[in-house]
């Protein structure tokens, strides 16, 4: 399917079923504003994915993905809300971030936390356990049965995922 053929199909969909989007979306977050947000994000990440077949049960895909970007939209809150508190806590709240500065770290904090849920289980245990807990990794070999040469190279792959998803795919040591 061509670019063109795939946008004339998002369009004919948005024109079909935008307002019903828009209205389901506005009952699940009881924002009119977010709702419309939401709506033309949807279409926007169908439009990002243009190589893909018109569904077959339009409403049904729109609502999954719509589903999906309120997810995301509340995952961020939640990290941008945590990165205010940690913030406040370090300025002792004498200093506001601006919102490129919010963002930006948002932007980190996500990326971070997808490099970590793609880890396996080991790895990311016994990253999160030293750096977050202060455990050693004497510690951490006990608790995973492991050899604390093994902790300590869990250690390093995860750091350097972190590290790569902070500074860009160029940063990737892996």
């Amino acid at each position: 399917m061509t670019a063109a053929v795939a946008d004339r199909e998002i369009g004919a969909l948005y024109a079909s079923h935008a307002a019903w989007l828009n209205a389901w979306l506005r009952q699940r977050t009881r924002c009119p504003h977010k709702a419309a947000d939401l709506t033309q994000d949807t279409f926007c990440r169908l439009l990002e994915r243009a190589d893909t077949d018109t569904p077959r049960v339009p409403r049904s895909y729109l609502a999954t993905v719509a589903r999906r970007l309120m997810i995301d939209d509340a995952r961020r809150a939640r990290v941008e809300s945590a990165f205010l508190d940690a913030h406040a806590t370090l300025t002792d709240g004498l200093r506001q971030p601006g919102p490129d500065q919010i963002a930006e770290a948002v932007n980190a904090l996500l990326a971070v936390t997808r490099a970590l849920e793609v880890l396996p289980e080991r790895v990311r245990r016994a990253y999160l356990r030293a750096r977050l807990e202060g455990c050693s990794h004497a510690e951490i070999a006990e608790e995973l049965g492991v050899s604390k040469s093994m902790v300590k190279q869990y250690v390093a792959k995860a750091y350097a995922r972190c590290y790569a998803a902070s500074y860009g795919p160029a940063a990737d040591p892996a």
